[in-house]
């Protein structure tokens, strides 16, 4: 799978518009939640996590993205896509916030970049999308929270 992810997050990155190298760690909940708890002060585990690498530091590092596996594999298997997919969705999530979008602000912008580019790399439904239909009356199809960016981590 690291091969195939790889080529994904270098289209994802083309079509995201973000240039230099990305960090992508697939790990435990143990760890992000962790990571989460260090950068963001909440003691859970969550689907995905960025980190924007700051300004003024080598040029060609865009940042890291975190992404639990166990919540990846859950999601997947409760959306009835693979883990693999399920992996991409969060991985281009989080390039997408790399890229400076968050959801929490800018009135539906990154909701429309994620869903647009969902369709044109073939993935199954986004984040932001799962936690609009909620909002909509429609049933949640996999976590309604998707995770912002953690910025001055360093």
């Amino acid at each position: 799978m690291e091969s195939t992810l790889e080529r994904f997050v270098l289209r994802a990155k083309r079509k995201v518009g973000l240039q230099g190298a990305v960090n992508i760690l697939i790990t435990t909940n143990r760890e992000m939640r962790e990571l989460n708890y260090r950068f963001r002060r909440k003691n859970e585990a969550t689907d995905v996590l960025s980190f924007p690498a700051l300004r003024g530091t080598v040029m060609r590092f865009a940042g890291d993205v975190a992404i639990s596996a166990e919540i990846a594999a859950a999601n997947a298997k409760r959306l009835g896509h693979s883990p693999s997919e399920e992996i991409k969705i969060l991985a281009l999530h989080g390039l997408l916030h790399l890229r400076g979008y968050d959801h929490e602000r800018d009135r539906g912008e990154m909701a429309r970049k994620e869903e647009k580019l969902r369709t044109e790399l073939k993935l199954p439904i986004a984040l932001i999308e799962r936690r609009e239909n909620v909002g909509r009356g429609k049933p949640a199809r996999g976590r309604t929270k998707p995770k912002t960016s953690v910025r001055g981590r360093r």
